[in-house]
């Protein structure tokens, strides 16, 4: 997963009409054309009866406060299970709002997310302070969502927010309603961090590899030098003899 690319979310045809949106643009075009038996995009495909099993089936009671939580939750962790958990304190029923995988891939770049957007739902899902989960949830919080969903609380971390394409803030409603909340989690752990050590311990170990393949050539030239010295010293004891 960690070596797709910027351009692994653009499909090499745009749906519904045929068009090869990668024409116009000879980078997109070039990395879709590469393939890896070991590497590539997810193909897992999710169901409703696997988002039941892992869904609670709560819905909020008459006089619950909903708390409302939007953002990437990629390669969900204990980071984010600290700032659900602080997140479900503020109120009674906790709704989280994942972004699209391109909504992700516009405001984080490289190649993310790293899970798409069905694991990332089961991910969240199966966690115990999460209620219900909003599937592509709109990067911009709006009047309309908050009023869809009954939110009484938009919750928020300490990481940095993109703005959104026009160059406004995505909570800028909730704020202006006085209803958004920053929280700390109180980890220190995020994404990016597990990212960077499964990318230094990858380097380790191809290094470490290589430091071992080096030995075992080394062994395998030493026995082939031997075996070779002694087929010669057999044929040349042969030969005297006869």
């Amino acid at each position: 997963m960690l070596l797709m690319t910027k351009t692994h979310h653009l499909h090499s045809h745009s749906p519904g009409t045929g068009e090869d949106i990668t024409a116009d643009k000879p980078e997109a075009a070039s990395t879709s054309t590469m393939r890896s038996p070991y590497t590539g995009v997810s193909q897992f495909l999710p169901t409703t009866q696997k988002l039941l099993q892992f869904a609670s089936g709560i819905e909020p009671k008459p006089g619950d406060r909903i708390i409302y939580c939007a953002g990437a939750f990629d390669l969900f962790h204990a980071g984010h299970v600290d700032f659900l958990a602080e997140a479900l304190k503020l109120g009674d029923y906790v709704m989280v709002g994942l972004h699209t995988d391109a909504e992700i891939n516009r405001y984080d770049g490289s190649n993310y997310p790293i899970m798409n957007i069905h694991e990332r739902t089961l991910s969240v899902l199966a966690c115990r302070y999460v209620h219900e989960v909003v599937i592509g949830a709109p990067y911009k919080i709006t009047e309309d969502v908050l009023n869809h969903f009954k939110i009484d609380l938009v919750v928020g971390g300490n990481t940095h927010v993109e703005p959104c394409n026009d160059g406004s803030d995505p909570n800028e409603i909730p704020k202006k309603k006085g209803i958004f909340r920053q929280v700390d989690s109180k980890s220190e752990l995020s994404t990016p961090v597990i990212v960077e050590r499964i990318i230094t311990n990858r380097l380790r170990f191809q290094q470490r590899n290589k430091a071992k393949e080096a030995k075992e050539m080394k062994l395998i030239q030493i026995m082939e030098k031997k075996k070779q010295e002694a087929e010669a010293q057999k044929a040349e004891t042969e030969q005297t003899q006869n």
